[in-house]
């Protein structure tokens, strides 16, 4: 049952000519019958009247039905009337019709993730509070107000002035696919971790990471697949929550998200975090780069180099100048290159799979009368340790404790919650019913991708894949080569984006304030930083591990802990103003806080045991 909220019977009894009987108090009565008093805090002493405007926020039933039937609900009333009822009254009653068909589901895997990426909870009104003073917070601020309710007409094409944002859902969507769907989803085909035994000892086979953690047969893709759409909920539904705290908070970070809810003393801890998380991005940039770089060098040359060699002189030579740049704006249309990339990828993986010129050959068996299937053509030209594997542990293997190193690849791979209150603010009309549309369409999208990607390279080479699956292709595959032109097209122009999130996480934490960031000090920041991040680029080689890591410690919390905490601060400072619904999904919220937890406790473990 989708929210709303019907004007039609108040504006007729707004609009309707009096009695001329009617006494003074009975018209006081009767517009006191159609007032909600609002109670806000503001920084002035004196009360304000704000504009306040009023958007349907839909509640996470909504998105589900919308998803399923592609339907968007339509409120009729007239935007240009403004109702006025009681504190103490109950909500109107809901109307509302329904538009033709928005969205089309296409696969499974989506469906699923944007139907679950939200826990249902009873219709309410969200009431948007916008006062003439900036970042205002009803959690924090002393005066009192009041205000009316603006109603928009949906079916009008009319929208409801809510926050200053101006981006489209359209735009949302695609910046917000762009960042999750990054080079991490190459790693996710890497085959199992395998535990082997000699003198008692756990050996870890460094070459066997990812999808198959549980087992080395085709079927594993089955809950592999299973286990990408879960993950791909529980990180939406994280998403959803970071940007309805900054609703209830006014936030414009995460760090203000946290001060605004659970407190200013503790806000260190989610800047750290989204820190030591953006300098994992930009380490495995740098590691995707050595692998990348190289192999394109031995193409077009024919010349072998280390990947030490490959990343120095990638490092040196653009990497550095693009860091040093005060102006990153020019590099915006590049980041195109990314998604088409990642898409151009799982279309050439996709191509390469069903002609099948990777598969390995089998000779001819005389007593089945069985002939000879030839090798595909590209095999001679891949490594022995990177050529395909495949066992008989399937789908019944997924029991198995290595589950949780691809749980927690998981985690890192859908990554992009220390900006969702920026997607949230910059969003125009930012209403949690628009929010939610753009959320559950990215990470729908992002979850199909990666089971596509994860999928295709597991089918391919099975537990032989590599942790960035590029490398299983063959250097003089020129579809595949392409595919890692685009790649490291994508992740050049994004690495300064990322390396310079890092680098300012650094000067916040170390308190150098905004007026003393000169040139020559941002200058040796970045100096500094880079040859660090560079030097441990070349001594670590496994991607997986450094995903498997950062995903079980930093990933979990940014994902799972720290949204139900800033959730369950939040709807707690509301008081009775909380809604049943908000109380209820406290306790939800906390359960995905807690599965983090457990998750990020096994995987850190395991992750640690690949060294």
């Amino acid at each position: 049952m989708l929210v709303g909220i019907s004007f039609a019977k108040v504006c007729r009894n707004v609009s309707s000519k009096q009695p001329s009987t009617q006494t003074k108090e009975d018209a006081l009565r009767n517009v006191e019958a159609h007032e909600i008093k609002i109670r806000f805090f503001a920084d002035t002493t004196q009360p304000q009247k704000p504009e306040v405007t009023h958007a349907q926020e839909a509640s996470s039933t909504s998105l589900v039905i919308i998803m399923i039937i592609g339907k968007t609900p339509s409120i009729r009333s007239d935007p240009s009337h403004h109702i006025h009822t009681n504190n103490n009254l109950q909500h109107p009653t809901t109307t509302h019709t329904l538009k033709p068909p928005i969205m089309k589901i296409l696969l499974i895997p989506t469906l699923l993730v944007t139907t679950l990426a939200f826990t249902p909870t009873p219709p309410r009104t969200a009431l948007r509070l916008t006062p003439t003073c900036s970042t205002a917070s009803p959690f924090r601020r002393r005066t009192y107000g009041r205000t009316s309710l603006a109603m928009a007409d949906e079916s009008k094409g009319s929208v409801a002035n809510v926050g200053g944002g101006t981006a489209s859902i359209s735009n949302e969507i695609f910046n917000l696919v762009k960042s999750i769907v990054g080079a991490g989803v190459l790693s996710l085909p890497a085959a199992a971790l395998f535990l082997k035994y000699s003198r008692s000892i756990v050996l870890w086979l460094n070459d066997e990471l990812g999808i198959a953690t549980f087992g080395n047969a085709p079927t594993a893709i089955i809950p592999a697949v299973s286990l990408i759409t879960i993950i791909g909920f529980f990180s939406a539904y994280g998403f959803s929550l970071i940007g309805r705290v900054c609703s209830y908070t006014g936030g414009k970070s995460y760090r203000e998200a946290w001060s605004e809810s659970v407190g200013e003393e503790s806000s260190w801890i989610p800047a750290a975090t989204c820190t030591m998380k953006t300098c994992c991005a930009v380490l495995s940039y740098s590691m995707i780069l050595a692998d990348t770089i190289r192999a394109l060098f031995m193409t077009a040359t024919g010349m072998e180099v280390t990947r030490t060699v490959a990343l120095l002189g990638i490092t040196s030579t653009t990497l550095l100048p693009l860091c040093l740049l005060k102006n990153l704006s020019s590099l915006a249309p590049f980041s195109l290159v990314g998604v088409a990339g990642m898409f151009y990828t799982a279309v050439a993986m996709a191509i390469r799979y069903f002609q099948g010129v990777y598969k390995l050959g089998s000779p001819a068996v005389k007593a089945t009368k069985t002939a000879a299937v030839p090798a595909g053509k590209f095999l001679v030209d891949v490594a022995k340790n990177y050529q395909p594997q495949f066992g008989e542990l399937g789908a019944s293997a997924a029991l198995s404790p290595n589950v949780f190193i691809l749980i927690c690849m998981l985690s890192t791979a859908y990554m992009a919650h220390f900006n969702a209150p920026k997607f949230y603010n910059e969003l125009k009309n930012n209403t949690i019913k628009r929010y939610n549309t753009v959320v559950g369409t990215s990470f729908g999208i992002s979850v199909l991708l990666f089971a596509l990607v994860g999928s295709l390279g597991f089918l391919t080479f099975g537990s032989a894949s590599s942790g960035l699956i590029l490398n299983n292709y063959s250097t003089k595959d020129i579809l595949m080569s392409l595919s890692r032109v685009a790649v490291a097209v994508s992740i050049v122009f994004s690495f300064p984006l990322a390396f310079v999130g890092a680098r300012d996480g650094w000067l916040d934490l170390l308190k150098v304030p905004s007026e003393k960031r000169s040139n020559a000090l941002l200058n040796k920041a970045t100096f500094a930083i880079l040859s660090v991040i560079t030097l441990i680029a070349t001594q670590l080689k496994e991607l997986a591990f450094i995903m498997s890591f950062a995903g079980a410690t930093l990933g979990n919390a940014l994902i799972y802990i720290y949204p139900a905490l800033m959730f369950k601060s939040a709807v707690k400072k509301m008081g009775e103003k909380a809604s049943k619904g908000l109380r209820r999904e406290v306790p939800f919220a906390l359960f995905s806080a807690l599965l983090g937890l457990v998750m990020g406790s096994i995987g850190t473990k395991m992750a640690l045991g690949m060294l």
